[in-house]
């Protein structure tokens, strides 16, 4: 029982890359197909999958086309209930949806100020008053789960669940940007960019060129922290 996930550019599109980790951390087998965010083919590319206009966006074994990575995340959950999604805890399977569902509706300002790429680490970047409220209000989100769960390190719920995955693309945002936040919350962004699944994803990233380079800064860069598993 094979699926199709239709992706965009790994270097920076945040959501295919929730959309992927969604499949490859709980070993659910899916085709991956890339669509034209910058080609200018993302229509025609998404066609077998209408009405969904943007991506990820996954078309079951049984040809139901899905969009929006919450009803992704939520179908594949119902589909597999042994896979793991979510926590097993009723409390904290509560909190782990709140998180996910505060992270596709928030954070506007550090999404605009700082659009994920995953080909440089930036420094001198200086955060506006509204990215230091969205990193304030995320790590008071992670200490949250951290306290319900127990969990004093690694993945805020215990075993690694959608929280985690919907955080992947913040913690490249946090590293991609030298973001200030607090060490603890600094650890877990690099134990979430240091899984094989998401260096695998970078890996591949890595192989494509672009000239124009999308979101481009005029700001000092240096390699990623996170060096590539060899």
């Amino acid at each position: 029982m094979t699926y199709d996930l239709y992706i965009g550019d790994r270097a920076f599109s945040s959501w295919s890359l929730r959309g992927w980790l969604m499949f490859e951390k709980f070993d659910i087998p899916v085709r991956t197909h890339l669509v034209g965010l910058y080609s200018g083919t993302m229509q025609a590319d998404l066609a077998p999958l209408a009405p969904a206009r943007l991506v990820p966006a996954v078309l079951t074994p049984e040809g139901t086309p899905i969009g929006e990575s919450l009803a992704i995340a939520e179908t594949l959950a119902e589909r597999h209930p042994q896979a793991g999604h979510w926590p097993s805890d009723p409390a904290q399977r509560a909190t782990a949806r709140w998180l996910c569902s505060e992270m596709a509706t928030g954070f506007r300002e550090l999404r605009t100020a700082c659009p994920m790429q995953l080909l440089r680490s930036y420094s001198g970047f200086a955060p506006s008053a509204g990215v230091r409220a969205d990193l304030e209000r995320i790590e008071t989100l992670f200490a949250h789960a951290r306290k319900l769960s127990g969990a004093s390190d690694g993945w805020l719920f215990g075993d690694y669940s959608l929280a985690d995955v919907f955080y992947t693309p913040v913690a490249a945002r946090v590293v991609g940007y030298g973001l200030p936040v607090a060490e603890d919350t600094r650890e877990y962004c690099l134990a979430l960019l240091s899984d094989t699944a998401a260096q695998a994803w970078r890996k591949a990233a890595l192989e494509i060129s672009y000239n124009p380079e999308p979101y481009r800064m005029d700001l000092p860069s240096e390699d990623w922290p996170v060096p590539l598993l060899k």
